[in-house]
């Protein structure tokens, strides 16, 4: 069975029926169990990703009946093997007893940190393929079928960042095969999508030129010069004055270093909140 949550949240089975839950309280109970399988998710934490700061009087009642049609659902539907017992009471809390390899998000993140391992030991051509397949699972926004709370919007965010990463993974890739101008425009995509990451920018620039399109490339740059001083009212990183400065050089210099430096930052991770509350 495959639990399926970039994208709307579905599940599909063993057989290849694809199955998704009607009811929006119900699909927020799993998506939360399914942020952290096999572990301990309190009652608190789903009380408050179901009501937020103002639950019910009834929010531990009304918990133990989405659970209860949780587990019907997977009976009626058929949708576990018989005699699988999926969604455990664990006190303070539930756990879903699913491995990785049945969560699309668990498999998205591992896919992306060996692409970055396989990327930083020079296997170009192995990270793009394991980053391409990454990618391939994005079926659209993360949980897009019914509204999440503040636990789930935090899941969100994190996949989200992950994406981009996986993103520059991909065109680090590509520049690292010399795919100049096979990069250009997935990169102009890109910075449709994400106008305000001055890396896209740099790799479009940088791309350009090495694609010997010099005068496109310098007025990619004054596209992102100009955006940055109306939206933020900051200068080009020093990076990108860089880039324009070899750009403008009657030197010829290498557009690009070997090796395509890919941001480190930390993705964040998504904010957990837990105090113990009883659970049936």
């Amino acid at each position: 069975m495959r639990f399926n949550l970039i994208g709307p949240f579905e599940i599909v089975t063993d057989d290849g029926r694809t199955y998704r839950p009607g009811t929006p309280k119900v699909c927020q109970t799993l998506a939360l169990l399914l942020t952290r399988p096999k572990e301990i998710v309190t009652a608190d934490a789903l009380i408050q990703e179901l009501w937020g700061e103002k639950p019910p009087r009834s929010a531990v009642t009304t918990l133990q009946t989405y659970v209860y049609h949780a587990r019907r659902m997977f009976t009626n539907e058929a949708l576990a093997p018989a005699g699988r017992p999926l969604i455990v009471t664990s006190p303070p809390g539930y756990s879903i007893h699913a491995d990785d390899s049945e969560i699309d998000i668990r498999i998205f993140e591992g896919l992306v940190t060996q692409a970055r391992g396989e990327l930083s030991e020079g296997d170009a051509l192995t990270a793009l393929r394991t980053v391409r397949e990454a990618l391939d699972l994005w079926r659209g926004p993360a949980l897009s079928n019914f509204p999440a709370g503040d636990l789930l919007a935090g899941h969100v965010v994190h996949l989200e960042e992950l994406r981009i990463r996986a993103f520059e993974i991909r065109i680090a890739c590509e520049e690292q095969l010399g795919w100049h101008r096979e990069s250009i425009p997935e990169l102009r995509k890109l910075i449709n999508d994400y106008p305000l990451n001055e890396w896209f920018h740099s790799q479009l620039i940088g791309a350009l030129g090495a694609a010997g399109r010099r005068a496109e490339a310098l007025q990619a740059y004054q596209n992102v010069r100009r955006l940055l001083a109306e939206e933020l009212g900051l200068e080009p990183s020093l990076e990108l004055k860089q880039l324009q400065a070899r750009l403008l050089s009657p030197v010829p210099q290498p557009e690009r270093p070997a090796r395509p430096r890919v941001p480190a930052q930390d993705v964040p991770r998504p904010r957990e909140q837990a105090v113990v509350r009883s659970a049936s």
